[in-house]
């Protein structure tokens, strides 16, 4: 017999054992109880006849219900039900041949009531106690023994229920809750999980010193940013590390548990409230169709990927001409169980040939370009480059996508192209012209439109990488402006929106996402600083270098000669303009393509703004 088979064997021996004398011992007792300790003669002659018949019941009962396969030292509701099923059987059984028997043997209502509550009560004991036993012995010696730290949990709802269970459950982690503070006045005073509810976090001053702890970890994954802001500002001032959950979006995909704490990042306190999307209207748009995402290894677009993967495409065309990008990203997607439809395609949206082979051989249905070059300064000194992948890049892909029939071609664009100072703002903005011009060919087949959104936290070479960096070096942060400001969104969040805004759509429209109030470069680099433990003029410095060619003061969300219409989504906005001459605007851009390398870069700016008149150059 296998080792295997023996150990199970073993293991229904021991369990049967313990819950024949658990069962003997329950009926047996339950006379006791129920006659005060003076079972009368005859009781004590039916208690005996009886009590063989009730543990081979009761055994059955268990075996019945699973009791024998289920892991005894994992104990939780669900096994709790099974053990009163199996209980409550045996009691029903009793009660019926009490009942209609009428048997001298039959058992007295009260002793069979006594002995269901003793015996759930006995068994459930003994599963408890395997359960802490496994919990609280076993695993230290085998992780290890660490002193707990203290903590407290901002956050009395399911979120940090959840998270203090984790913690009081599984000590090894390293962390004992010792208070909970909740901005809910119904919850002052209360316990959760056997830790006391003080009240609001502004109470963490005074009762630090009753029940002393060092971190604090802030459970409240749906609060608002600016209550974030005020709780880590307080933590700040009271000198407590303060750490946070992952995102509903993390725990609700089954990636991360909420026990999976994690430093304080920019990018919470930055955030708005929660933006509620129709993920059904998504869901019917992209499910079983054919989505292409063009410059899918980049920040945008593999996030872009990643939601659109979760509305089970039929498949997800990833091109990029970075392979390696490619390669991590479909990983990443393999890893969730995506590999069937997400395939990675290594292509240069320059290269013609390569990308009409592509859309002739996927047919996507939905395109999302993504693909550009961001960086306003690096594009100032390539002028060409920028005009090349972020016009005529956009111009060949969009004309291909009518071309092959897809249902829309959704363009990524940025603030920067709204009243433009830079190259890179002009030639994006060019590509929106241009998409509105070719809407007007399309012959209604296929849906053009642009999304416009600001600086995306956390993206490639965007400031906060760059800030962490400086910071990590000991400074100082440059800053071009102390008063110099940008809109700034998370990844996902612009992403989401990105995604709704093209069901929205119904062809020629530039869509604006709502981004809140413009952040000072200055608050964001000072808050950055305090999250590091860090003192702003004390540990680290910020030094001012002043705006760089073709960066704006402060950014704008709409050009001065278009009109603003409302959409369904609030936080989503629309803008339409005079669409010009397709003609026009083809010969304009071709002769810019022909003359382009061989001019320099003030001639060629001055081209651009004949085709953009809101385009202000930079002149230096």
């Amino acid at each position: 017999m296998p080792k295997h088979a023996q150990a199970a064997v073993i293991r229904a021996i021991f369990l049967a054992i313990v819950y024949a004398a658990i069962a003997g011992v329950s009926f047996y007792v339950s006379f006791d109880i129920r006659f005060d300790f003076a079972v009368p003669p005859d009781q004590i002659e039916t208690r005996l006849r009886l009590l063989l018949p009730v543990m081979a019941l009761s055994l059955l009962a268990l075996a019945l219900f699973r009791q024998f396969r289920s892991l005894i030292s994992f104990f939780g509701v669900p096994d709790l039900l099974l053990v009163l099923g199996s209980s409550s059987s045996v009691t029903i059984l009793l009660l019926i041949a009490r009942a209609f028997g009428r048997s001298p043997v039959a058992a007295p209502r009260g002793a069979v009531l006594i002995d269901f509550l003793v015996f759930t009560g006995a068994i459930c004991a003994f599963r408890l106690g395997a359960r802490l036993f496994r919990e609280r012995v076993l695993m230290e010696r085998t992780n290890g023994f660490k002193p707990a730290t203290s903590i407290a949990i901002i956050g009395a709802g399911a979120v940090g229920a959840s998270l203090a269970k984790e913690f009081l459950s599984a000590r090894r982690r390293g962390f004992k809750p010792v208070a909970f503070f909740d901005d809910d006045p119904a919850k002052r005073g209360q316990l959760l999980h056997g830790v006391p509810v003080v009240g609001p976090p502004e109470l963490i001053s005074s009762t630090v010193r009753k029940h002393p702890f060092t971190e604090v970890v802030i459970a409240m994954p749906s609060a608002p940013a600016r209550r974030i802001r005020e709780i880590v500002q307080l933590l700040a001032s009271l000198h407590l590390k303060a750490e946070t959950i992952p995102s509903v979006d993390e725990m609700a995909s089954g990636r991360v548990r909420v026990s999976r704490i994690r430093p304080i990042e920019i990018e919470d306190l930055l955030g708005r409230d929660a933006v509620h999307l129709d993920q059904a209207m998504t869901r019917d748009f992209l499910h079983g169709k054919v989505v292409m995402v063009t410059g899918a290894a980049g920040s945008i677009g593999s996030e872009l990927c990643r939601q659109i993967a979760s509305f089970s495409p039929a498949q997800l065309l990833m091109v990029d001409q970075s392979e390696n990008g490619l390669f991590y990203l479909e990983q990443e997607l393999a890893g969730r169980g995506y590999s069937s439809f997400a395939t990675p395609c290594v292509a240069d949206i320059l290269d013609e040939k390569r990308m009409e082979s592509v859309f002739a051989r996927h047919r996507p249905q939905i395109v999302y370009h993504a693909a550009a070059y961001k960086h306003v300064y690096m594009m100032e000194r390539h002028h060409f480059e920028a005009f090349q992948n972020n016009t005529l890049g956009t111009a060949q892909v969009a004309t291909l996508a009518v071309r092959h029939g897809a249902q829309a071609f959704v363009l990524i664009s940025t603030d920067k192209a709204v009243n433009p100072t830079s190259v890179m703002g002009a030639t994006k903005r060019l590509a929106e012209i241009q998409l509105q011009a070719l809407q007007t060919r399309a012959n209604g087949t296929t849906k053009l439109m642009a999304v416009r959104f600001g600086n995306v936290l956390g993206s490639s070479g965007s400031v906060v990488p760059i800030f962490r960096q400086q910071i990590a070096a000991g400074g100082p942060i440059t800053i071009t402006h102390p008063e110099v400001s940008r809109y700034f969104m998370t990844i996902p969040e612009a992403c989401g929106l990105v995604l709704e805004a093209s069901v929205l759509g119904a062809g020629g429209e530039i869509f604006v996402l709502d981004m809140g109030k413009p952040v000072k470069i200055f608050d964001l680099a000072r808050q950055m600083i305090e999250l590091s433990g860090l003192r702003l003029g004390e540990d680290i410095e910020i030094k001012y270098i002043g705006l760089r060619p073709g960066e704006k003061m402060h950014e704008e969300l709409q050009n001065h000669s278009e009109d603003y219409k409302a959409t369904p989504h609030p936080r989503i906005l629309r803008f339409v303009s005079r669409t010009r001459p397709l003609d026009d605007i083809e010969s304009a851009v071709r002769e810019l393509e022909t003359n382009g390398l061989q001019t320099d870069k003030g001639d060629f700016t001055g081209r651009l703004k004949r085709l953009i008149p809101e385009y202000v150059p930079h002149v230096g």
